[in-house]
């Protein structure tokens, strides 16, 4: 099944990076899990309410440049926030970013500079992600649903 943005998903990618938008435009075909843009640019005064609230930790943002989406996965007509699919939707941005030759690092694997370098699948980023903060004895930092510009 193909999947489409809404007119919303669309709104919401107003005055962010041209070829971010391209990659999410082109991820939404290729998905196989439904997901809509939830965030694109913000205000500074919207990035200083989200880390007071904990919902961010930086007030150093890529949405505040519009280098950065967050993506909602869909089953149905709910929003889910089951990470499972958030790596199904990375797997999709992923093929997305080499075929338009842009650099994305996804918020679940945070060590991975660009997506398109990585072999395998983005579930096991995700988890060499997790392992590797571990092994420092720190908390990883899972954002499933934001996707960046490098």
């Amino acid at each position: 099944m193909t999947f489409v943005l809404s007119q919303r998903s669309l709104s919401k990618m107003n005055g962010i990076n041209n070829e971010l938008h391209t990659v999410v435009c082109s991820a939404i075909k290729l998905s196989k899990i439904d997901f809509g843009v939830i965030c694109g640019m913000r205000t500074e005064t919207e990035q200083r309410a989200l880390l007071e609230k904990g919902a961010t930790t930086t007030m150093k943002s890529k949405h505040l440049t519009g280098d950065a989406v967050d993506l909602m996965a869909y089953i149905g007509s709910r929003g889910s926030w089951e990470l499972n699919l958030y790596d199904d939707i990375a797997d999709a941005m992923k093929e997305a970013a080499i075929q338009e030759r842009v650099g994305i690092r996804w918020g679940a694997a945070w060590n991975i500079p660009d997506i398109r370098e990585w072999e395998g699948t983005m579930e096991e980023a995700m988890n060499h992600y997790i392992d590797e903060r571990r092994a420092q004895k720190r908390r990883p930092f899972i954002d499933g649903p934001h996707f960046e510009c490098i």
